[in-house]
Parts: C-alpha cells; structure tokens; sequence
C-alpha cells in the first residue's frame, strides 16, 4: 500500500496537468485524477512496466476523461430529449411572452378558437381531450388549435392589446 501512495504523491500532479489540458476545467480535472489514480490502483497488476509510470496514468486519465465525455454527451442529449418532448410550442409562448396582454388577445377571440386555446393552454388537456369536449374529434381540435394560433399572431402583430 504505501507503493501506491508514493506513486499518487509522484505523479498527482502530473495526471492533474494533463487533464488540465484536455478539459480546462480545474474542479473536473480534479475530480477525473481521482478516478484516474482508483482506476489505476483497480488494474495496477497490468502495468508491465514497459513504457515510464506517467505515461501509464496519463493514458488511464485520457480513457477516464473520453469515458466522462461520452457520458455527459449523452446525458446533454437525453436532456435536450426530454426538454423537446416535454416542452410545447404554447408552453414556450406563454412563457415568452407577456401573460395579460396575451389572454387579453385569447378573450378577443371567437369561438371555438377562445376555448380550444384556453382548454389547451390553461387546461393542459389535449387534442382528443378537446376534441371529445366539443363533440368533435381529435383532428378537429388539433386544427382549430392550429388556426387560434394562426389569429394569435394576426393580433399581436397589429397590436391587439
């Protein structure tokens, strides 16, 4: 054991710089010497000896760090995923835009398109939902949804506040 420890205490800093220049990030390359030197200690019996000590480690921290990126990419793309599945266009509107002025353009709408918007937006319902409300179906709904956005816009542009 205290092999290891003269090994961590010779080349910490050595692993920590090399990781400094791949990642340029000083809390990550701390982090990923610390899974370096566990990774290294876990197959210390396959270091043959044939090229120096550092470079060994150096090449664990490279797999170590190419390992962290290929995780976090995924996780960045699981992420946007979930983020576009569960994020709908009038969510991000309502969100985006000044909530009075625009159900004050929602209440200056006729009918059908009034309600479907409202039972949408505030209502969280969806188009077979709406559908089956009004007696209709779900491509009706999905359609009119369509078209009470459609007028949204008109408004807002000509200034319908």
């Amino acid at each position: 054991m205290g092999d290891l420890h003269e090994i961590y205490d010779r080349y910490e800093q050595d692993v920590f710089k090399y990781l400094m220049c791949l990642c340029r990030n000083v809390d990550l390359s701390e982090e990923l010497t610390q899974e370096t030197f566990y990774q290294a200690v876990k197959s210390i019996d396959r270091y043959n000896g044939e090229c120096k000590m550092s470079v060994w480690l150096c090449q664990i921290a490279k797999h170590t760090y190419y390992k962290y990126l290929e995780k976090n990419k995924k996780e960045q793309r699981d992420a946007v995923q979930d983020h576009i599945l569960h994020t709908s266009p009038e969510t991000e509107f309502i969100h985006s835009e000044d909530k009075i002025a625009l159900y004050r353009i929602i209440h200056l709408l006729e009918e059908p398109y009034k309600e479907v918007l409202l039972l949408r937006i505030l209502g969280d319902l969806s188009f077979k939902e709406i559908g089956e409300i009004q007696m209709k179906n779900e491509n009706w709904a999905r359609v009119t949804f369509y078209r009470a956005k459609l007028k949204l816009k008109e408004r807002s542009k000509l200034g319908y506040e």
